[in-house]
């Protein structure tokens, strides 16, 4: 073998350092995510799976901070007219796109265009609907997309005019429906524009991967602004609907956060994992949801009653889920901004009048054990909400007599047979967007759509809804929303059933994870 020439040996020393450093210094961050997305079209995807993963891939014009307050995003800084109604936002200059072509206020009005386009089909139109005319234009009453409150008085000024005030716009703002999209992109592939070697994102990361069922894989955008402050990456999103399942993997080293834990495991893992754990508030509600379309619901209030009260909360928070959720049978959780929680008279009986007070109702709405009510619970598969149903169901036949059968299905399915109401009874959830009870009152409003998972529908409370929009004075707002309220809950709308708290297993050697009560925890703020 020849000699290397002295002179040859600095580079030579010099290049495989930074390629063992390069090796050395690459993280990964394996991440549980319960159901795999149905998409990632910012537009069309629903679900807190889906949230998580476009929120490492985008960035809005305000976005949540690691700790889950707001902070800047794609914007530096904003202002408001004295009115309320005119936002201004300055752009960053040196945003770019991950094909390195510039982000500019134009991207954010065609976004929000695009969204509010009734041929979009979004389900969560209605975060924008503040917006001038927007509500009008998803509702298909406003042909002109350009009637739009939102224009770019430059590249990086960007003004959106509100139909009313809305202090609480940047919170909305965070939501994936503001996220900017890149109209070239998108008018190049279509449908296909989500596809990892088609996806053109402004966040922290880029799609690379998704293979269906096994995981959807991140790499760190070098073209993000904040990129030299990311320290993971790579990150894997894993469809882990199986919580033991997932726990398993936990153990093994080979997920560093769960986004559960089974509920069957709570007692051992706080014994064992306590470093692991993390259980905070969140606001968040469970809730069943029944068909108010067809019978035996519709119409028949005592038994959508009878069915709320049979429910003992206690033991599926205290026996079933056992990680310190709030049993309630309120809508709005508890401590969000200028509002107090309503409640139902049936709040404050002991579970043995509750019982009592069931089997009359139920026998008023013709039913008995001799001639019990059928019913379908629907859930999307998952080990918590099949112990839950189990749950109910049992209570349902020992204290009514109600005959009951499940029916589990996969995300995606399950999304479908939601937003086409083929079903009697459904489980749901409904996490908050932002720090005001509109963000759970909203769903019910009867013009909300296909979020509205029980059809239900009354004047006054969309009456009130919308006298709240455009209400200036906090408290007089808060009086409509609880009125509001309560008029959902004397009615049984829903059956409430808990409201949540989160429930993690983290890695110990991640840091820069912490808890905060909307569960926002961007892969961009952790490091190992």
């Amino acid at each position: 073998m020849k000699p290397i020439k002295s002179s040859l040996l600095p580079l030579i020393v010099c290049l495989l350092s930074f390629l063992f450093s390069t090796t050395l210094l690459a993280t990964e961050l394996h991440r549980g995510n319960g159901a795999e997305p149905k998409t990632l079209d910012i537009h069309k995807s629903s679900g807190v799976p889906a949230a998580n993963i476009e929120r490492d891939l985008f960035e809005g014009l305000v976005i949540a901070g690691a700790d889950g307050r707001l902070i800047a995003g794609a914007a530096t800084t904003w202002q408001v007219s004295e009115d309320g109604l005119r936002w201004t936002f300055t752009l960053r200059k040196n945003s770019q796109w991950s094909d390195g072509s510039k982000v500019t206020a134009n991207d954010f009005v065609f976004a929000f265009r695009r969204a509010l386009d009734p041929n979009t089909g979004s389900e969560y139109a209605f975060i924008l609907w503040a917006i001038k005319n927007a509500k009008a234009i998803s509702k298909g009453n406003v042909k002109s997309l350009e009637a739009l409150g939102i224009k770019a008085i430059d590249k990086h000024t960007l003004e959106i005019t509100l139909d009313h005030p809305v202090p609480y716009l940047p919170s909305l703002l965070t939501h994936s429906m503001a996220y900017p999209l890149p109209e070239k992109v998108i008018k190049t592939f279509g449908k296909k524009w989500v596809k990892p070697n088609n996806m053109v994102s402004n966040g922290a990361y880029t799609l690379a991967e998704w293979t269906p069922h096994s995981h959807i894989k991140l790499i760190k955008n070098p073209k993000f602004h904040a990129a030299e402050s990311v320290k993971i990456d790579t990150v894997f999103y894993y469809p882990t609907e199986d919580s033991s399942a997932e726990l398993k993997r936990f153990r093994a080293g080979e997920i560093d956060l769960t986004d559960a834990v089974p509920s069957t495991e709570v007692s051992w893992i706080k014994k064992n994992l306590a470093e692991a754990y993390h259980n905070p508030p969140y606001i968040g509600t469970y809730y069943y949801a029944m068909n108010l379309e067809k019978a035996p619901f519709a119409n028949n209030p005592d038994l959508r009653k009878a069915l709320n009260l049979a429910i003992n909360r206690e033991i599926l928070t205290d026996k079933i889920t056992k990680a310190g959720e709030f049993p309630t049978m309120s809508w709005v959780p508890e401590g969000m901004n200028h509002y107090k929680t309503q409640r139902t008279p049936d709040s404050k009986l002991s579970q043995k009048e509750r019982l009592e007070k069931a089997k009359a109702l139920y026998k008023k709405a013709g039913y008995s054990k001799n001639k019990p009510v059928e019913i379908e619970i629907l859930y999307n598969t998952s080990d918590n909400h099949k112990k839950i149903a189990i749950a109910i169901s049992a209570m349902w036949k020992q204290t009514l007599g109600v005959k009951t059968t499940l029916r589990n299905e996969e995300w995606k399915v399950y999304l479908n047979s939601r937003t086409q109401r083929q079903f009697q009874v459904i489980r749901a959830s409904w996490i908050g967007d932002y720090d005001d009870a509109s963000t759970f009152l909203d769903l019910l409003r009867s013009d909300i759509g296909t979020m509205n998972p029980s059809s239900w529908k009354n004047k006054t409370y969309d009456s009130l809804m919308k006298q709240a929009e455009t209400e200036a004075d906090a408290d007089k707002r808060e009086k409509m929303m609880q009125q509001a309220e309560q008029i959902m809950l004397d009615d049984t709308a829903i059956i409430p059933i808990y409201h949540y708290t989160s429930k993690h297993l983290v890695n110990p050697k991640i840091k820069g994870w912490v808890d905060n009560v909307m569960d926002v925890h961007s892969s961009r703020f952790l490091s190992k």
